[in-house]
């Protein structure tokens, strides 16, 4: 199969920093569009999801990895995963507990088979379109895992919205440690830690966002969302200017 430039970032500072921040803008815009704009859970997943495979397309007509394309869909995704998740246990009325097996397993058989097929699982190697289209997939259920699970979480204990994102940053943190002194494999910690930024973001999109009286700090999920989506832009700005940079280098 014809190799292409790595098509994903380099996971870096500003890599988790605006992973977080979409994952967050998920959560908020999913709920900005259902809610306040009125159009539903199900029109709201109709829109995203013809949203999201126009810029998948984009994405994989591309040769090589552009800030722009990549964070854009990454956003997108992000609303996506969230909305099939909110679908199953809303809509369908399955429980989140079935609902995170459900994702978990979904996402352990592309685990499998992407290993199976490419005999990696690293980020780092994203140079065909077959391991593009394992990469996005498991991204899809990563964001419906983490919402799923995230949910679950906070339902079951009880905590806040500000203690949830504590639990989910300590885990996190955690994870961080095992790898960096105990050696955790890099792709299992990666992996880790990408599904562990859902629920966090989540919870702090809703720490946000939600009025006062139901635990929140009341800026609403507009004012939420615009001031994320600012930060993403700015950043993504700033990783374009500096890929821009390094290619006029290295040319």
């Amino acid at each position: 199969m014809k190799q292409m430039l790595n098509k994903v970032p380099q996971v870096t500072f500003f890599f988790w920093i605006i992973k977080i921040m979409a994952t967050t803008v998920g959560e908020t815009a999913a709920d900005y569009l259902s809610e306040t704009l009125k159009l539903g859970l199900t029109g709201t997943s109709y829109v995203m999801g013809g949203l999201l495979l126009v810029l998948l397309i984009i994405q994989f007509r591309t040769k090589k990895y552009v800030p722009a394309i990549y964070w854009t869909v990454v956003v997108f995704i992000s609303v996506v995963g969230t909305l099939i998740s909110d679908n199953l246990v809303d809509n369908l009325g399955v429980s989140l507990l079935t609902s995170t097996i459900i994702f978990g397993s979904a996402l352990a058989v592309i685990f499998i088979w992407w290993y199976a097929s490419e005999k990696t699982l690293s980020v780092h190697t994203i140079n065909t379109t077959k391991r593009e289209l394992f990469y996005w997939a498991a991204i899809l259920f990563t964001f419906s895992l983490g919402t799923s699970a995230g949910d679950l979480v906070a339902e079951s204990t009880g905590l806040g919205y500000a203690y949830a994102a504590l639990l989910f940053a300590g885990v996190i943190g955690l994870t961080f440690l095992a790898y960096y002194y105990l050696k955790l494999n890099t792709i299992l910690a990666f992996w880790i830690a990408y599904i562990l930024t859902r629920p966090l973001g989540a919870s702090l999109g809703d720490l946000l966002s939600q009025p006062v009286s139901a635990g929140g700090i009341g800026l609403g999920t507009t004012i939420t969302s615009i001031i994320f989506l600012v930060i993403i832009l700015g950043l993504v700005i700033y990783l374009t200017m500096k890929e821009k940079k390094l290619q006029s280098i290295s040319a």
